[in-house]
């Protein structure tokens, strides 16, 4: 069944306001649309202001039976949550009926890291000789040294970049602006990176100014996280690594070493961009589990 023309528009005017004032990315943004159409059919032909807390809840009670993850679940509630606090800003609704909906609470995994050996194991086994190589290097050499996420350096501008005091800045979820650190390893491949190899780029548009995008692909322009991952995918197919290793993996690997070293808990938060304490609380269980196992591994007793 097709959508009315005003939910059409509803839904259209909703992405807007996701993307400029809310900041959400392309896939969140892809995914909400999806989950708010699938429930705008459900809706039949009842116009999307006349749903009150009952039919959500009705809805909810639906799309159980589908045995969905708990994240899947939640990001649906958060959909609908967020569509109709849109409207109600709006005022294209005189009561907001998603009032007291709450999503189910979410299983915490740990997070999935690289051990020392494994990520110098990844980063020796890429080839530097050719220029995307050496980009690649460059690139996996920062996510293990900064903790940024992919998106945030896939999104370096050369304005962001103040390499004499070893510092980045980046972007990050809602457009917050931080600063991360940048190790004299890391910063050496990238100085060598912009000098020498990303200028062998036999495509490249002559653009190095400020607003220039500091990774391009083969064509000269900017790389995208997508390309990253498959990047490192080849990479870790490669030496036959039995762990899935994604960008993200990267990031956990910095805060778990961070916190093994004796770092502060509040400045990981820092580094990382992390809104709540409480999301960076998670690499302190990862600690723990590795203390523990290497406990049961070498104590006589244990």
């Amino acid at each position: 069944m097709s959508l009315s023309e005003t939910s059409k528009r509803y839904v259209n005017d909703f992405k807007i306001y996701l993307e400029v004032e809310r900041n959400f990315s392309k896939h969140t943004i892809r995914a909400y649309e999806s989950d708010i159409v699938a429930f705008l059919i459900w809706l039949d032909t009842a116009a999307p202001e006349s749903a009150n807390h009952a039919k959500i809840k009705e809805y909810l009670l639906f799309i159980q039976r589908f045995n969905y993850s708990k994240t899947t679940l939640s990001r649906k509630i958060s959909a609908i949550r967020t569509f109709y606090r849109y409207l109600y800003r709006e005022r294209l609704i005189d009561a907001n009926p998603v009032s007291g909906l709450h999503s189910p609470k979410k299983s915490k995994n740990l997070p999935k890291f690289l051990t020392g050996p494994e990520i110098e194991q990844i980063l020796n086994n890429i080839k530097i000789e050719t220029p995307a190589g050496y980009r690649n290097r460059t690139i996996l050499e920062l996510l293990y040294a900064t903790g940024m996420r992919v998106s945030e350096l896939a999104g370096l501008n050369f304005s962001n970049l103040n390499l004499d005091e070893n510092e980045i800045t980046v972007f990050g979820k809602g457009a917050k602006e931080r600063i991360v650190l940048v190790s004299n390893r890391a910063k050496d491949f990238l100085e060598r990176y912009i000098k020498t190899v990303r200028p062998m780029i036999p495509e490249l548009p002559v653009r190095t100014d400020e607003n220039s995008p500091v990774f391009i692909n083969k064509t000269g322009y900017r790389l995208q996280p997508q390309s990253i991952r498959a990047a490192i995918k080849e990479i870790v197919d490669k030496i036959q690594l039995p762990k899935v290793v994604t960008p993200h993996v990267f990031r956990h690997s910095f805060a778990t070493k961070l916190l093994e070293n004796g770092a502060d808990l509040r400045v990981v938060q820092e580094l990382l961009g992390h809104a709540s304490i409480s999301n960076t609380q998670i690499y302190t269980h990862v600690s723990t589990e590795r203390l523990k196992s290497v406990y049961d591994k070498t104590h006589p007793r244990a």
